[in-house]
């Protein structure tokens, strides 16, 4: 659902790797190698996620990866805060409005939007129960 994937490319005229996602077309990212590329790629998602944030629209689902592409699985915090955000944006709702909502500061009410910003699951539970949803985890062969 939110497993994002991306690219490499490769210019012959800078060394690394550029990382783009299809599903996300504002993120670009870059590594050193694959494997830096990968582990840069998951900041890179979370600072586009804040952007959609910011912007106020929806966060759009991933697609099924294409030959050549590599998966970023986000955490299951991130994924929450991914559900969570889309239903607030589903039902014309603010931050402001998820505080009044949530009887809860600004600051507590932005942080569980904030992909930058751990957040206790429970409190993200507590959040979508608001909106009428549950949040389920499954565990899979990795």
């Amino acid at each position: 659902m939110y497993n994002y994937a991306i690219r490499f490319e490769r210019d012959d005229r800078a060394p690394g790797l550029a990382v783009f996602c299809r599903d996300l077309p504002e993120l670009n990212s870059y590594g050193d190698d694959e494997a830096h590329a990968l582990n840069e790629a998951v900041d890179a998602i979370e600072t586009t996620l804040w952007v959609y944030v910011e912007s106020r629209i929806r966060i759009p689902q991933a697609t099924e990866a294409q030959p050549g592409e590599h998966v970023v699985h986000l955490s299951a915090v991130t994924v929450a805060k991914i559900a969570l955000w889309n239903q607030m944006v589903a039902q014309g709702m603010r931050k402001a409005d998820l505080c009044r909502l949530l009887d809860v500061s600004q600051t507590q009410g932005d942080r569980l939007v904030d992909f930058r910003h751990n957040t206790k699951m429970e409190a993200l539970e507590k959040a979508l129960a608001k909106f009428g949803k549950r949040l389920v985890v499954q565990v899979e062969a990795a």
